[in-house]
């Protein structure tokens, strides 16, 4: 087993956690779930009072072999994934960190992928088990090698992007794949419509392509896999070379169409890769488009109704990643408001955890 960097040692703070949610729930006292807080942007905005998870950390179990990596969710993501590189190993879903302080249980309740997502599959295609903590303060362990939730949920895939509104994320079992043996990264300038279509071809074939993405007018690849794989592809599609860097500054915000600068709202656009948005006024050209279409960046002064109503003509849905939006999630229907109120009431009947966090009513 890797062991994870003495300087920060392991801790189990299990018996502090449970007796602070006893009490909060006893209080009906709000708890707002804080894990590194890299990703406090993302929904909105909890009052209640700061529950940290930071102490409560370290990888408990990590079999390489078996390709499966069991940590507490305060342990810092960096940490893990060093864990991981140490065996030629990593999370295939490729979360974005949002700073140094970034933990698991964020990585988990935020439920975000990078680049390889399309590829390789989201953050909940690896998690094989949750260790939850009630609003009681118990511990219960759901899906991979314990147990199945006695009330019929799947809650090791509920809780994740669920932002810590079911309960609090204690341990999380993942499984994990060996890294590629090689890889190059290129660029080649087409204007949209011909990435769109060299992208369809292109995923018809055994091509190893594990990430895409388009902006003003240059098409970005990344090529994993085998050597021989990698350099015969390398060979076919032609273009420039590009840096490798460029992959992890689009996972964390770091390219410069998200300059902070910039004043106007950020938006993730989830649609079918093909998709084309029927909205006066906007051009697609000025979008950052990602996972080869499917996810898409876009700084716009639209008002939010109109956007959403855009996004679900074409098959996807809205998210407005600025701080401060009123409703950064597209409104559930009623059909799946009333699911998740019913969620919601019969794990944390009192509210106590990030009440409004995702909607207000949750």
């Amino acid at each position: 087993m890797a062991t994870p960097n003495p300087t920060l040692p392991d801790r189990d703070a299990s018996a502090e956690l449970g007796e602070r949610l006893r009490q909060a729930d006893a209080d009906g006292t709000p708890l707002r779930i804080v894990g590194g807080d890299t990703k406090a942007f993302y929904g909105r905005p909890v009052q209640g009072e700061a529950l940290s998870t930071r102490e409560h950390r370290g990888i408990t179990r990590y079999d390489p072999v078996e390709l499966i990596v069991s940590v507490r969710a305060g342990t810092p993501l960096a940490e893990l994934e060093a864990a991981l590189a140490e065996q030629g190993q990593m999370l295939p879903f490729e979360p974005p960190h949002f700073g140094e302080t970034a933990t698991v249980g964020g990585m988990v309740a935020a439920g975000l992928s990078g680049p390889r997502r399309p590829w390789a599959g989201a953050v909940r295609d690896f998690v094989l088990g949750v260790r939850l903590f009630d609003r009681q303060g118990g511990s219960l362990r759901f899906g991979g090698e314990v147990m199945k939730n006695v009330a019929g949920y799947d809650l090791s895939r509920l809780v994740v992007g669920a932002q810590g509104s079911l309960g609090l994320i204690g341990e999380v079992s993942l499984k994990v794949l060996p890294r590629p043996i090689a890889r190059a990264s290129l660029r080649l300038s087409m204007p949209l419509d011909e990435a769109r279509r060299a992208l369809a071809e292109w995923g018809r074939r055994p091509l190893p392509i594990t990430a895409a993405a388009w902006q003003a007018g240059v098409l970005h690849l990344r090529l994993e896999g085998g050597s021989g794989s990698v350099a015969d592809t390398r060979r076919t599609l032609g273009g420039d070379d590009l840096d490798d860097g460029y992959w992890e500054a689009l996972r964390e915000q770091r390219l410069a169409f998200f300059d902070a600068e910039d004043e106007r709202p950020l938006w993730r656009l989830s649609l079918p890769q093909q998709a084309s948005l029927d909205l006066d006024g906007l051009d697609e050209t000025g979008m950052l488009h990602d996972w080869a279409g499917a996810q898409r960046w876009l700084r716009s002064d639209l008002d939010a109704e109109t956007l959403r109503e855009a996004a679900t003509r074409a098959g996807g849905h809205a998210t407005c990643l600025t701080p401060g939006a009123a409703e950064p999630f597209t409104p559930l229907s009623p059909v799946l408001a009333k699911y998740h109120r019913r969620l919601k009431a019969e794990l944390d009947p009192r509210g106590i955890f990030n009440p409004g966090r995702l909607y207000p009513e949750l």
